[in-house]
């Protein structure tokens, strides 16, 4: 279709000048910051993640229910009657009603604690029984002390301690990924920068090119340009108008990008006005860069705290090579009465009394499968060293990396501007010269095609550096800082 159908249709002039528009008018800036924001407050990945912290915590709750004091309450009766087959007395018959209720705590030197009373219901037909019914009361407490293996509360906290610090390490990944997830705004919100840019340059190199060929009609028809000067500049009309709507696909994705990132299917939503934010003069220093990484980064603490899970590990090991040696004592006292009150009332002056003192050992043939899992916990805590230096290495790349960049861009950045005043002089030139009649079409068009290169670069260029720096501030930790983020337990907001 020529340029003539669409001059000659007020309706497809109108349909084209829509296709045109960059976004409809927003009623307000979308910063970056409101962008973060939302990210922290809507964001899938982040929300899942906050499940894996609250059952760290959970799990940690549960290792700690290991001390909390256990009751128990029990009740049976029974009956029982002799058999007299040669008589026809009736065989001796008792009834029975037995209750015991008891408290058990485990104490972290591996010892468990038992206190426990019991009282007993006897009742018979058999007349020389002195009580009838008669009751049994006791109370009783009684203490089993590992002494080798499962001794000493090294042994008995490592459980609490390794939630303790799993605790800690689903913090660091949840951090992790609230730095992951402000990086990753930051990048989709420099794309659309970018994108919609784009779309203005675009949008620009088009109506120059439309420009030009209205300019070459009214030439030819004055005879001054050819048939090959309209048909090259309605082709260089073709090819801005093809550049534009690809660009305007472009704004599209990366608006869903960022919507995807930021909100809760709100594709439909209309984005404000977005701009690159000003870029603070940098002196990246790797040095600097590489200490806040090793201090701040969530994955190299959160592996130094998975090392620490397994020393704990290792050391209980250790700990359990040994063979089990129990040292047991109990002592109670008993009463027996008419009544169950009397019976109670007289244990603690009573002359019925137990006591034992029992002590077990327990040496499994050749204790394999304690030196295995004291083996397999060494080799684990080995493994981890060797993951943790090579995270650090992974960290001295990606800073190094990370700074290069930023130092690459910046001077991007500025050779990309030179460039871009360069092609601009050199269109002004070349558009100087086919006004007066010492160029071509084909030469006007093609230092457009430059001057639309030229600034499409100097606008990836200034989009890269921001990148650049997002990345950067990632792996040093800042970004939390920059953006006033605080992480309390399983939730990011901004301060």
């Amino acid at each position: 279709m020529s340029p003539q159908v669409f001059r000659s249709s007020p309706f497809i002039l109108a349909l084209l000048l829509a296709l045109l528009s960059t976004q409809p008018v927003a009623a307000a800036e979308l910063t970056l910051q409101e962008c973060i924001t939302r990210a922290l407050d809507k964001n899938f990945q982040l929300q899942i993640q906050s499940f894996e912290t609250a059952n760290a915590n959970e799990s940690l709750s549960a290792s700690q229910s290991s001390y909390d004091p256990s009751f128990t309450l029990s009740a049976s009766k029974s009956a029982s009657q002799a058999d007299q087959p040669s008589t026809s007395l009736v065989g001796t018959k008792n009834d029975n009603f037995n209750t015991r209720v008891s408290v058990s705590q485990k104490i972290t030197t591996g010892a468990t604690v038992n206190v426990s009373s019991t009282l007993i219901r006897n009742e018979t037909n058999n007349s020389f029984a002195t009580l009838n019914p008669a009751y049994n009361a006791d109370v009783t407490l009684s203490i089993k002390q590992p002494l080798l293996k499962n001794a000493g509360s090294a042994v008995n906290k490592a459980a609490i301690r390794r939630a303790e610090i799993g605790v800690t390490i689903a913090e660091q990944n949840y951090k992790s990924n609230v730095l992951q997830l402000v990086r990753d705004t930051e990048v989709a919100y420099f794309s659309l920068v970018f994108a919609r840019e784009q779309l203005k340059v675009r949008s620009l190199s088009l109506e120059l090119a439309e420009k030009l060929y209205e300019e070459n009609r009214t030439k030819k028809d004055t005879g001054v340009a050819t048939d090959l000067d309209v048909l090259q500049s309605e082709v260089g009309v073709a090819t801005a108008r093809r550049a534009v709507l690809l660009a305007q696909q472009q704004v599209r994705n990366s608006q869903d990008n960022l919507l995807n990132i930021i909100g809760q299917f709100e594709f439909d939503a209309t984005l404000g006005e977005v701009s690159l934010p000003a870029t603070v003069k940098l002196q990246p220093d790797f040095q600097r860069s590489y200490a806040l990484a090793r201090a701040n980064y969530p994955d190299y603490n959160s592996a130094e705290s998975t090392l620490e899970q397994l020393e704990i590990s290792a050391a209980a090991a250790r700990r359990n090579r040994l063979p089990s040696l129990d040292l047991g004592g109990a002592v109670g006292y008993n009463t027996r009465d008419s009544h169950a009150s009397d019976a109670f009332d007289r244990l603690p002056d009573g002359d019925g009394y137990a006591w034992q003192v029992d002590l077990s050992l327990n040496i499994p043939w050749g204790m394999r499968s304690e030196k295995a899992q004291y083996q397999t916990a060494l080799n684990n805590l080995q493994r981890q060293k060797m993951r943790l230096r090579q995270i650090d290495q992974n960290l001295t790349v990606q800073v190094r990396s990370a700074v290069l960049s930023v130092e690459t861009n910046l001077e991007s950045v500025t050779i990309s501007a030179q460039a871009t005043s360069l092609s601009e002089n050199q269109y002004e030139l070349e558009k100087a010269r086919f006004d007066a009649g010492l160029s071509t079409s084909r030469r006007v068009l093609e230092a457009q095609d430059d001057l639309e290169t030229a600034r499409v670069a100097e606008l990836q260029s200034r989009v890269n550096l921001r990148s650049a720096i997002a990345e950067l501030h990632r792996l040093e930790g800042t970004s939390l800082a920059l953006y006033n983020i605080a992480i309390d337990a399983n939730t990011a907001a901004v301060n």
